[in-house]
């Protein structure tokens, strides 16, 4: 009876567990197959009978079932797609994923080691400064520093003495650094060529990164921009859709885009990442694309450097994640990151989605002035 029992309790386990592992799947499908529904059931399918994942109690129609009921995906005219929860669904997905194979565990908190004004007060005080809010003066210690004031000049201390500014004594504050991102995705046909998927583990990284700034820094701005022949920003809800197509590398169209944008942020700290797997080998000149993909070609070169060195000018960084080891493409970078001072690192494709994320988190730790 006692072993009866034992296998009775352990096979809702198993079921929460294997359908915990089918909804990640499911998730990690649908940024593989670009949001397609139908096509990213139709592969789990295929993994679930090759392992064994839809015997017992949980077939794969009671699977469809659950994600119908939980307002996932839809059935409609043309089949089913996902609803605004399944998308939120796979961003959150991709965050938690993320999040779960950082070795450091960053806390991603966005705290620096300065004292400024914040909105978290902190215990330890200050003296007053011209331009220091009223609302901060920490009047308990600024009457005992007037007392001791009072003491020490050996005046009468039997009645509460007048407050003077030198007694002022403010609150401290921990400062939080505000910051806003262009996140740029290479999208040219190289980011899929030779068998090679780049451009999953890049969607993921901005999925992630969109889920982690609406639910954790409500301050913060994230500006995802796709360039090819061409670059153009897009949507929150465009991004699980995203594919690649048959397109060159404009890298000067993406950055000449994110510093507009970026320059009209407010935000304290503004920075670009760039995840790109090629040299650039297109430039619009008067209207017009031209196009070079042999070499590094050196009017779109030093064009796409005058957009990095104008970057400077603003105070926009830019950090270069190079998915390849290209020599020119390592050439281009190299000058690029010279020219900008900012930072590039080559990230195999199992480790980009950590890499960016160590970094990003970093960067909100950094001392602000």
């Amino acid at each position: 009876m006692k072993i009866r029992y034992l296998d009775w309790r352990e096979e809702p386990a198993r079921s929460k567990d294997r359908l915990k592992l089918l909804r990640r799947l499911f998730a990690a499908l649908l940024v593989q197959e670009d949001g397609n529904v139908p096509r990213a059931l139709e592969i789990l399918e295929m993994i679930g009978e090759k392992f064994g994942l839809f015997d017992g109690d949980l077939t794969f129609e009671d699977f469809k079932r659950r994600i119908e009921q939980e307002k996932l995906v839809v059935t409609g005219p043309q089949g089913r797609s996902l609803t605004p929860r399944g998308e939120q669904f796979i961003r959150a997905d991709s965050l938690n994923q993320i999040f779960s194979n950082l070795k450091d565990g960053p806390g991603g908190n966005h705290r620096t080691p300065l004292p400024g004004r914040g909105a978290e007060r902190l215990a330890e005080t200050r003296p007053y400064q011209f331009g220091d809010e009223i609302s901060e003066i920490d009047f308990v210690r600024s009457y005992q520093q007037a007392l001791q004031r009072v003491a020490r000049s050996s005046a009468d201390s039997s009645a509460l003495p007048p407050l003077e500014e030198s007694d002022l004594q403010v609150f401290e504050s921990e400062k939080h650094v505000s910051v806003a991102t262009a996140l740029l995705v290479d999208v040219s046909h190289s980011m899929v060529l030779y068998g090679e998927d780049r451009i999953t583990p890049a969607k993921r990284v901005a999925l992630a990164l969109v889920e982690l700034i609406r639910t954790r820094y409500p301050r913060d701005a994230l500006h995802v921009i796709l360039f090819g022949d061409d670059a153009r920003e897009i949507s929150v809800r465009d991004l699980t859709y995203v594919g690649v197509g048959p397109y060159h590398t404009n890298t000067k169209a993406a950055l000449e885009l994110a510093r507009q944008i970026l320059v009209r942020k407010k935000h304290s700290t503004k920075q670009i990442f760039m995840i790109t797997d090629g040299k650039p080998s297109a430039l619009f000149e008067e209207g017009h694309l031209y196009l070079n993909s042999m070499g590094l070609d050196r009017k779109i070169v030093a064009k796409t450097l005058d957009e990095a060195a104008e970057c400077r000018r603003h105070k926009i960084p830019i950090t270069t994640f190079m998915l390849a080891r290209d020599a020119l493409l390592v050439r281009f970078v190299e000058d690029l990151t010279r020219v900008n001072q900012g930072r590039a690192f080559f990230s195999s494709i199992d480790r980009l989605e950590q890499t960016v994320f160590v970094d990003f988190i970093r960067n909100r730790e950094r001392r602000v002035r």
